[in-house]
């Protein structure tokens, strides 16, 4: 019994360690690779064919095809990319997960130590942060290597356990059991990498003959096409309240294991000859983990070279799965639309999204600060209902996000230089919501004006019209210079802000010289003061919201959308 446990524990530690450092060296990889994430991402973007190619690029920075697929999920619920190029990259995200499984077939059993060591060495004594990061990456690509290990050396009395062989000879004899066995481990583990590299490791154990595989290659291929199936359902779960479009990606990961899977079952016997023709010849104990890498590679490559040019089938099927309601009720724009909680660990995508809702905030207060304008200019009784409904939105956005971007700063994966950036968009967000308030602020006397309830002259009108054209212009210039990270634009802003306190002054001193020659009633004197103060007020978060830009912070936006 205690032998049992010691290598049950041994195993799942093992796993704990391999686990551990694959998340560790995807999320050093992202800081590496910094801002030329952003570009790879605008790469996925693009067409179907170069969808292939990015996913598979991004699969082997996340270390995860379930990852990537939570990504192009979170992409297209947000608008950013259509539903077939979602299944491009989705493809090309199980050609990239084929990669650590070719990693985990070398055989570095002598320097995983050496390597552990000089990570650490880098990563602790580097003052520069990307050096630190690259440290990093070297020190959990030994921490695989050190869990591969541990399960390695805990799986050598279980492969001459009789009650395991027998196991393992019926699994190899009836596929349909590794295929289900597959799937299982995956849906526990949630990662088919890990099970592979499990599966690679055990394979690689002896027989009761001591020289041949204790499963064999026909023995791990049903396994491993069950791994392929059992990763699809973290993108499912990920899809749990998202759009119908992020749905079909979901089930379109489905659909390309499952019938990948149910094909390659029919023909596991050709295709391990295949696998074995072009794989290194030697010891089956030698070569089976490089001849599972392969397996794996080769299943999805035959797979994906398959369904590329049937992505309009795969569109047809997934719609046909997942179908529009009959009734279906118009979108209720009260709440976050871009932000995807299963896309926070993945910290220049969420930036896009972050920087796609702020946009979105920055949208309805524009509308709310031309509300303003009609409603003075023109008694539009539904431009003060514009005002209420888009203030409110405005308040949940910038709940919601501000959350979100917490949630981002909490798990630590932002670089220097994301954090800055981030921060910056927290502190245009906080300033478009202010400006949201002015605005909400201005509304009773609107109204007042509208429902003739304050009296303004004609003159006053007219100076209240062109204090509130001007702050228009304002937060429309702030906008685009946050856009286009242009310093020069953000200039402009300030010296709009300079001129509306002017402005200020000048209509206050002109209303007073009204009240003098009787052409304003004295007790307008407050509204008409108030609007004017509070539209100074808007005018300053313009200039705050320049002074970011001033600042180099930008809306991260991706440039193929």
């Amino acid at each position: 019994m205690k032998e049992i446990f010691m290598t049950l524990f041994g195993l799942l530690g093992g796993l704990a360690v391999f686990i551990y450092g694959m998340n560790m060296m995807s999320e050093s990889l992202q800081k590496v690779a910094g801002e030329k994430m952003k570009t790879v991402l605008e790469v996925l973007t693009k067409n179907p064919l170069m969808g292939v190619l990015a996913g598979a690029l991004v699969t082997a920075v996340l270390q995860s095809s379930s990852a990537t697929t939570v990504l192009v999920i979170g992409f297209v619920s947000a608008g950013l990319m259509s539903l077939p190029q979602g299944i491009s990259v989705i493809l090309g995200a199980n050609i990239g997960t084929t990669m650590t499984a070719q990693l985990m077939a070398f055989k570095i059993s002598d320097y995983i130590w050496p390597i552990v060591f000089i990570g650490f060495i880098i990563f602790f004594l580097a003052k520069n942060e990307k050096v630190k990061y690259v440290g990093q990456t070297i020190f959990s690509f030994g921490l695989l290597f050190v869990g591969i290990e541990v399960m390695g050396d805990v799986m050598k009395p279980l492969a001459s356990s009789p009650i395991f062989v027998d196991l393992m000879a019926k699994v190899s004899h009836i596929p349909v059991l590794g295929v289900l066995l597959g799937a299982v481990m995956t849906l526990v583990v949630q990662s088919s990498s890990a099970t592979i590299a499990v599966l690679q490791n055990f394979a690689s154990q002896a027989g009761p003959d001591g020289v041949s595989s204790v499963i064999g290659l026909t023995g791990a291929i049903p396994i491993l096409l069950g791994d392929n199936i059992g990763t699809t359902i973290t993108a499912l779960l990920a899809s749990v309240g998202q759009s119908k479009n992020a749905k079909r990606a979901a089930v379109a990961h489905s659909v390309f294991n499952i019938s990948g899977s149910f094909v390659f079952i029919w023909f596991i016997k050709p295709f391990a000859k295949l696998i074995e023709m072009i794989s290194p010849k030697g010891e089956e104990l030698d070569i089976i983990a490089r001849q599972i890498a392969n397996a794996h590679m080769g299943f999805n490559v035959i797979n994906t070279l398959i369904w590329l040019p049937l992505i309009p089938v795969m569109v047809k099927i997934v719609t046909w799965i997942v179908k529009e309601k009959e009734d279906k009720k118009p979108e209720v724009e009260t709440e976050v639309k871009f932000l995807d909680k299963n896309v926070i660990s993945q910290p220049m995508a969420a930036m896009v999204l972050v920087s796609k809702e702020i946009h979105r905030a920055a949208e309805y207060t524009r509308e709310m600060i031309a509300a303003l304008r009609k409603a003075f200019s023109e008694d539009d009784s539904k431009s003060l209902e514009v005002i209420q409904k888009n203030g409110e939105i405005v308040a949940i956005i910038e709940h919601d996000t501000v959350a979100y971007i917490s949630s981002m700063f909490s798990l630590g994966g932002l670089t220097e230089t994301q954090s800055a950036q981030t921060a910056g968009l927290m502190y245009v967000l906080n300033d478009i919501a202010r400006i949201s308030q002015r605005c909400m602020d201005i509304l009773p006397i609107a109204r007042e004006k509208v429902e003739h309830k304050c009296q303004f002259s004609k003159t006053a009108v007219e100076e209240l019209n062109q204090s509130i054209a001007l702050t228009e212009t304002m937060f429309e210039t702030a906008v685009n210079a946050l856009m286009e990270e242009n310093t020069e634009t953000a200039v402009k802003v300030l010296k709009y802000k300079d001129e509306l306190r002017s402005m200020e002054k000048k209509f206050n001193k002109n209303h007073l010289k009204r009240l003098k020659k009787k052409n304003c009633k004295p007790e307008y004197t407050y509204a008409f003061a108030s609007v004017l103060h509070n539209l100074e007020r808007l005018g300053n978060g313009c200039g705050s919201m320049a002074e970011e830009a001033m600042e180099h912070v930008t809306f991260i936006n991706l440039a193929n959308e």
